[in-house]
């Protein structure tokens, strides 16, 4: 499958310690790949990099086949490229429903002229971004907290909400970052089903970051192994279950 990210050569030093290490992976099209690896492995900082919130110190990143080396987050939000955090970054004081409704860019209304001299539009499109957002919502099974807090609401919700953001703009590839951490099993059976239709109606292509080894085990193909700021192996996940380098060293009894 053809790759739509590409990290070439990537390195990362933060004073003395070489975090990434002449790193190179791919992400194939339309798929779900997951990164796993013990801490200090180097996930989050590569993961920074891609997403253009920390800048490398010599290699290169390509979106289909496009250098995106040195773009910003919010270039890479309208290349469709976007991302979620460990810790959800909810709008606490807005309602889930106008959390979503933040998200699509250029909307008439941030324009104080068109809200002026274009009410009309404004209203016509505000309307539509509201029946999206119900839409989304009702995708990913919160319609019924449409109208509370965010900040009230689970973490697992929180999570979903996320999740749901993406599906407010042009999403092409979205990065995880420790999706399951402090979702309870049943919303993160939720959260991994609607990770599966975004790939399988959409076409999303995910980037895993996850410590949640049946998790990844149901959703990643391939997994990387990342270890010292380099890529230990590749595979399916049985192939990295039965690597006996990567279970003595860096999961002991845990798969």
């Amino acid at each position: 499958m053809n790759p739509i990210i590409e990290v070439k050569n990537v390195s990362k030093a933060f004073g003395g310690l070489q975090v990434i290490n002449n790193c190179s992976i791919e992400v194939a099209k339309g798929s779900i790949t997951g990164m796993i690896g013990p801490n200090g492995a180097g996930k989050s900082t590569l993961f920074n990099i891609i997403a253009g919130t920390l800048p490398e110190d010599s290699g290169q990143i390509l979106m289909d086949g496009e250098d995106i080396t040195h773009d910003t987050p919010d270039q890479l939000f309208h290349k469709g490229l976007l991302r979620t955090f460990q810790i959800a970054h909810e709008f606490s004081h807005m309602t889930a429903l106008e959390n979503l409704m933040m998200v699509p860019p250029d909307q008439e209304g941030e324009n104080l002229f068109s809200t002026w001299l274009k009410p009309s539009l404004v209203r016509e499109q505000d309307a539509e971004v509201r029946r999206k957002a119900l839409e989304v919502l009702d995708f990913i099974n919160l319609s019924h907290v449409k109208n509370e807090l965010a900040g009230n609401l689970s973490g697992g919700q929180k999570k979903l909400l996320e999740l749901g953001r993406t599906m407010m703009t042009d999403a092409r590839v979205v990065l995880l970052d420790e999706v399951a951490a402090g979702v309870n099993r049943t919303l993160l059976g939720d959260l991994v089903s609607n990770i599966e239709r975004l790939n399988r109606e959409l076409g999303y292509t995910f980037l895993v970051i996850e410590h949640d080894m049946d998790m990844i085990a149901r959703l990643c193909d391939p997994v990387i192994v990342l270890a010292q700021g380099q890529v230990m192996m590749q595979g399916t996940i049985e192939q990295v279950r039965n690597n006996p380098e990567v279970v003595e060293a860096y999961f002991g009894n845990a798969l």
